[in-house]
């Protein structure tokens, strides 16, 4: 993947440069260019007027100024004309002011919207606007063909009812020799940006003059020619000839004022009938070239001068001369002049070649601009490697740097729309396109802004949120006022690019603004989670599992984020050493490695690392500091501490042993951390003769710390017994059963069933059967009774205990177990339990558990005394030896309620 620093491609006019090597020359510098890419930049050399507004300015004039300025005053009329104008470069204008600030914070590569979209927002959004962007131009390419060509037959084209040539008018017309002839026309930008690119690149400024002089031209012609009359002629349906009077009056009032108001008929080319829509979307192609300055900043001086003083005054001249040039039209020629001939400027000016030099100049400009620009943008979506194999070719370069692939692309897409025949035809998506660009360049202004991030820091200041959202609306609005059907469906494609990218994640260094807003609104929802305001209504397990080996934890770590229920999951682990001995801190590199494994397993859990010189300090800081605010765990799971060799679940599960996963794919780049590299920071598990980093007095004085720091504490055992818990799993619990032994089976005199901890074992059972992979389990509740004491209240207490259930909503059967065999062996207090009776409880839950899914028992209280910590462990062991995957729970939080 392309690094930050590393730029896409050389910038220039829509790709180009002014410089001796172009953009198609030079080739890029980023890693993933070709061997010969040179290893320093070119130096930056252009001004303001050289590398902002002479691009801008041509790009803005493209085929409207000479062909489509009468089209619009004709239909629309003046009034509505200027409005139009208005409109448009109002949108423009909220769009240059987040150009000018997103380019002023910071270096921009190249790729124009493109990049600064993707390094504002990231590779989804990025990509997915830079492939749209990228059809806008083509489809801009495709209509300054048709745009061309429309102006090579009014010169060239052989008159409709002559089948003689006439003089230069040679060329015949009609729907497959327009498609012909833009082939033509196409193949000649393809060989120039195939071979001599850097040619058209050191004669733009020589285009833009003649572009100017033609303009000129037409003001000087408003003075020196005298009225004229035409007649026009037209193919019209059915063979037909139609017939049109045309004036050019000069300067009159009359005109003036027959040319105010709008006028919308036929237009001649489509045969349809114009609308204010149809109208605004051919006049906005004109304001399609504001970005031709940005994507200069590779090659300016001071870009974060040149590009908003430049673009704002190339935008101010365009407007200046549409508005000039509206009124002159207005003011010398009659509405069927303007309506019934494009080329009408040819007509009225003192030496008619000039204006068709112009012409000729602006569009086939037009043209190769939009072709080399539009691969420039692909080429730079195919380095970045966000839409795979498709786009691949399209990074393959020539010697010297010219993407040839991505040109090839571009002119077989440019030539599907020349399909279309008429320029008119196109105006509305290529529009669409446009605005839908220009709304997620505002977009990404507003996402920085809001995101409040310290360094967003543009030195262009002229702009505010308010303004990024008017833009975006703004653009929103003209999409579907210009064609509700393009617009809803360009929106939907977006959409659709959007959930292709978020599926295929891409990794990138570029940053993402997502991140950057969720920081800054879980921020002020964390503020607002006020602990005080806690209830027993809304509680939920917030979970610390401690992990000492992922390679032996894994189904333990899956089976714990099904008892989160939403709440807080956080790894936990801790490393032993002391900073005091080392150089530096060995934990911040172990982040990734942890990440990519909760990745890997599909879980939504946090990582928390520490480094200790005990496990238990390491456990009683991540108790203490994990988490933030009201989201901090409250409950601590460990794995069960005996004396049997953990498994490694590396070995079991494919997606960890599968060695072809780590090349290529989505895990080609998991933020440096590939299926090799994650397998191998993980140490092999533990041997029998291995030495244990936590001593028995150690595991049981965790044990005590959480229950002192009032924490509820769970013990897993035998966990790597359960299946079906990975995400690639379709288990719904429909053959599992989870059972609940709610007494103190260790304390065989206590008969209290609704004791906090006892009600907090029903109430994780309950949060398990919730969960999906365990929905339709099948929850049992067993009772232990002394039916043999003569005393009859344990009835009393089963019904107690059904009503219980009942306002708890909880669906569970009850089973009654008689344990009076088992209680005869008991001997003593807790600490001096017989190993017979133990012997009989685990025959007991055996007898009753021994298959279910998995099982919650009650964990007593660790024992005060130090040294009895290997005793309690050993009955820990006892009671649960041959059952299944076991919890072994004690809560000190009252979690359950029966209100509303």
């Amino acid at each position: 993947m392309t690094s930050e620093r590393s730029p896409l491609i050389s910038s220039g006019v829509c790709g180009l440069t002014f410089t001796a090597a172009s953009c198609v020359d030079a080739p890029d510098p980023s890693p993933d260019s070709s061997p010969e890419a040179p290893n320093h930049a070119p130096p930056r050399k252009l001004n303001t007027f050289f590398g902002v507004m002479v691009p801008t300015i041509l790009s803005m004039f493209s085929i409207v100024l000479f062909l489509r300025t009468g089209f619009v005053v004709g239909h629309a009329g003046l009034v509505q004309g200027l409005l139009m104008v208005m409109v448009a470069y109002i949108i423009i204008a909220l769009t240059i002011l987040s150009i000018c600030a997103i380019s002023t914070n910071g270096a921009i590569q190249g790729g124009g919207a493109y990049y600064m979209i993707s390094r504002s927002l990231g590779p989804e959004f990025g990509g997915s606007i830079g492939l749209m962007f990228f059809l806008a131009k083509v489809c801009a390419c495709g209509e300054y063909v048709l745009g061309l060509v429309e102006a090579i037959l009014d010169v060239f084209g052989r008159d409709p009812e002559s089948s003689v040539s006439e003089g230069v008018r040679v060329l015949p017309q009609g729907y497959w020799y327009t498609v012909l002839y833009s082939s033509v026309v196409l193949l000649l930008c393809l060989f120039v940006c195939l071979v001599g690119a850097h040619i058209y690149s050191r004669t733009v400024f020589a285009i833009l003059v003649l572009v100017t002089v033609s303009l000129l031209s037409i003001f000087i012609s408003s003075v020196t020619v005298k009225p004229l009359h035409f007649n026009i002629t037209h193919q019209g349906p059915g063979n037909q000839t139609l017939r049109y009077n045309a004036s050019y009056t000069g300067f009159s009032v009359a005109t003036l004022k027959s040319n105010l108001n709008s006028g919308y008929s036929l237009d001649y080319s489509t045969n349809s009938v114009m609308s204010f829509a149809t109208v605004f979307a051919v006049m906005f192609t004109s304001c399609t070239g504001i970005m031709a300055g940005a994507n200069m900043s590779g090659e300016l001086k001071t870009p974060s001068v040149s590009i908003p003083r430049g673009t704002v005054a190339a935008v101010f001249y365009t407007f200046v001369v549409y508005v000039l040039l509206f009124l002159l039209v207005s003011a010398t020629c009659d509405r069927t002049l303007l309506i019934q001939d494009y080329g009408f400027f040819q007509r009225i000016n003192f030496w008619p070649p000039l204006i068709t030099i112009g012409i000729f100049c602006a569009s086939l400009s037009a043209a190769m601009c939009a072709m080399i620009g539009a691969s420039r943008i692909l080429y730079a979506l195919a380095l970045d490697h966000l839409f795979g194999l498709p786009l691949a070719p399209a990074a393959v370069t020539s010697k010297s740097g010219n993407p040839w692939v991505a040109v090839l692309y571009t002119w077989g897409l440019a030539q599907c729309v020349v399909f279309a025949g008429q320029l008119n035809s196109v105006a509305a998506l290529v529009t669409v396109f446009y605005l839908l660009a220009f709304a997620a360049v505002d977009l990404a202004c507003l996402a920085l802004e809001w995101a409040s991030a310290p360094n967003f820091r543009p030195t262009f200041q002229l702009f505010s949120w308010h303004t990024c959202l008017l833009g975006i609306l703004s653009c929103l609005a003209m999409m579907f006022v210009i064609n509700p059907v393009y617009s809803s469906g360009s929106i939907i494609l977006l959409l659709l690019l959007l959930l292709f990218l978020h599926y295929r994640s891409p990794t990138s260094s570029w940053g993402y603004i997502s991140q950057a807003l969720i920081f800054h609104q879980v921020r002020k929802y964390l503020l607002m989670l006020d602990v005080r305001k806690d209830h027993v209504k809304f509680w939920r397990p917030q979970v610390l599992l401690m992990v000492a080996n992922p390679r032996s934890s894994c189904q333990l770590i899956l089976f714990a984020n099904q008892l989160k229920k939403g709440g807080l999951y956080v790894l936990g682990h801790v490393q032993l050493g002391d900073l005091d001995t080392l150089p530096s801190d060995p934990i911040q590199q172990q982040y990734n490695f942890w990440l990519s494994l909760v990745d890997k397993l599909g879980v939504k859990a946090f990582v928390d690392l520490t480094l200790s010189p005990s496990v238990r300090q390491g456990t009683q800081h991540l108790l203490r500091i994990t988490g933030l605010g009201g989201m901090k765990p409250n409950t601590l799971i460990l794995g069960f501490y005996d004396s049997c060799t953990p498994e490694d679940f590396f070995l079991q599960d494919m997606a960890f042993c599968d060695s072809s996963a780590g090349h290529g794919g989505e895990d080609d780049d998991n933020f440096g951390v590939d299926l090799p590299s994650l397998q191998a920071h993980f140490p092999p598990v533990r041997h029998v003769e291995s030495p244990r980093w936590l001593s028995p007095e150690e595991y049981v004085g965790i044990i005590s710390d959480a229950l002192k720091m009032n924490k509820n504490v769970c013990l897993g055992r035998h966990f790597f017994q359960l299946q079906g818990e990975d995400r690639d799993s379709s288990v719904d619990g429909s053959d599992r059963t989870i059972d609940v032994w709610p007494l103190n089976l260790l304390q065989p005199g206590n008969h209290d069933y609704e004791d906090v901890c006892s009600l907090f074992l029903l109430q994780m059972a309950c949060v398990l059967n919730m969960s999906s992979k365990w929905r339709y389990a099948r929850m049992r509740i067993f009772l232990n009774v002394e039916t043999e004491s003569g005393d009859q209240g344990w009835v009393v207490n089963e019904e107690t205990f059904r009503e219980l259930l009942r306002k708890l909503r909880i669906r569970a059967s009850i089973k009654i177990v008689p344990w009076d065999s088992v209680v005869r062996h008991a001997v003593g207090g807790q600490e001096a339990l017989a190993n017979s009776f133990l012997s009989e409880v685990n025959c007991m839950l055996t007898e009753h558990s021994a298959h279910a899914a998995v099982c919650f028992l009650y964990l007593p209280r660790p024992p005060a005394l130090q040294g009895h910590a290997q005793q309690y462990l050993a009955q820990l062991e006892a009671v649960t030896n041959g059952l299944g995957p076991t919890m072994l729970i004690h809560g000190i939080t009252s979690v359950t309620c029966t209100d509303l």
